[in-house]
């Protein structure tokens, strides 16, 4: 269990290696359309979605350890298909092997750390370690968006390649992991649908449900500008005639977002205690809320600064999160519960990007105008749900 708790950073780390982050969507803009990209999107989602839930249960079932060697292999393949094809069938493949790899990882790796720490009589830790693991995260993300613009100055392909072998790297980790020892409420494990019935049983406890409607509003809205950040990019680049740089400037934008991530890392417990938990949390919504409208308003290039500040909501509250969702679950269901909150936060994702790509023309990139109505949909959603969970505080505040 310490050999678990000593690789889990740099397993995360060397998973977090995608030198294509930065430059995914120009990749597919430019070798098909952006209502094709925006397609592909949807895609990989779907294929996380199919598998979220079952990939939970399968950790649940067999083991931790098994299930995040799967999820690195699907990432192998996912990356080198994507770096060697050239259509859309083999792209959306792609795309559901990487759903795949991310579907079998969501939930299982923080499960392992803390049923390692559980075995260690150490849970009470897990905000700490998950705080640190977080760090690694973000590092890893910072160094290969930047690597990964300054590679596809040359070649797109070569991002994903890269990828590909870091991938590689996390599969040799993960096959270095041991499994924790199965507890009593974890070899009694119910079958699938009995399983996720339990869960949604479990919902029944306000603060549970107050988290996870939380989980999956942040997980929709961050995706938001990762999803359209590129092509908004590229749109305010050409108001000043440097559209061509745009994958340096997406790279070096990535690698400034996770190092400021990185340090609103440290800041996260201390942020905690000054707030408390249900300050922390709508908080970071709100910042998520607020940077869609910012760049639903604008496409001034001075605007690009403000996808600075993506990922610091997760790093501010995912850590805190784990450690008052955790405690409340068996480890029998501990990881089927995690995937089945991604699941629901896929869904929505994965339905709204299709609206919004068989909106898009099916020709040339992504205008502004109509990026503007996409992200002004998503802002009305983020802002209902911030005003629904503010006036429900009390339900987290009670237990």
């Amino acid at each position: 269990m310490e050999r678990n708790i000593r690789l889990y950073p740099w397993f995360q780390a060397c998973r977090n290696l995608l030198f294509w982050q930065a430059v995914w969507f120009l990749y597919f803009q430019k070798e098909l359309t952006a209502a094709e990209a925006i397609l592909l999107a949807a895609i990989y989602d779907i294929g996380t979605s199919a598998l979220e839930v079952p990939s939970g249960y399968l950790s649940d079932l067999i083991g931790r350890r098994i299930t995040l060697i799967l999820a690195m292999m699907a990432n192998v393949v996912g990356c080198l298909l994507i770096g060697l094809g050239d259509s859309f069938y083999v792209f959306a493949l792609a795309q559901i092997m990487l759903g795949a790899g991310t579907a079998f990882t969501s939930g299982t790796d923080h499960a392992l750390l803390y049923d390692s720490l559980l075995e260690q009589g150490e849970e009470s830790q897990v905000a700490r370690h998950e705080a640190r693991a977080w760090r690694y995260t973000f590092a890893g993300l910072a160094v290969s968006a930047f690597a990964g613009g300054l590679m596809s100055l040359h070649s797109i392909e070569t991002a994903f390649l890269a990828s590909a072998l870091a991938a590689a790297v996390a599969l040799i980790l993960a096959t270095m992991l041991r499994e924790p020892s199965p507890t009593a409420d974890q070899t009694d494990a119910l079958p699938p649908l009995q399983q996720t019935a339990a869960i949604f049983r479990r919902l029944r406890d306000r603060a549970l449900a107050w988290l996870f409607a939380l989980a999956v509003g942040k997980y929709v809205l961050s995706h938001v500008p990762f999803v359209f950040g590129q092509p908004f990019i590229n749109e305010a680049l050409g108001t000043i005639g440097f559209a061509a740089e745009t994958p340096l400037v997406s790279g070096t934008v990535v690698a400034a977002m996770m190092l400021i991530s990185v340090a609103a890392g440290w800041l996260a417990l201390p942020l905690a205690h000054m707030l408390g938990a249900a300050g922390i949390f709508l908080f970071a919504l709100a910042m998520q809320v607020g940077l869609i409208a910012l760049l639903a308003l604008t496409v001034h290039p001075a605007a690009i600064t403000l996808l600075l500040l993506r990922m610091v909501p997760e790093a501010l509250t995912w850590p805190m999160f784990l450690a008052a969702v955790q405690p409340k679950l068996q480890s029998g269901y501990r990881a089927t519960y995690l995937s089945l909150q991604s699941l629901i936060g896929r869904i929505i994702l994965a339905g709204t990007l299709l609206v919004a790509g068989l909106a898009v023309p099916d020709f040339g990139t992504l205008q502004h105008s109509t990026l503007q109505t996409i992200l002004l949909s998503y802002f009305a959603a983020g802002a209902i749900l911030l005003v629904v969970l503010g006036l429900t505080t009390r339900f987290l505040k009670n237990e």
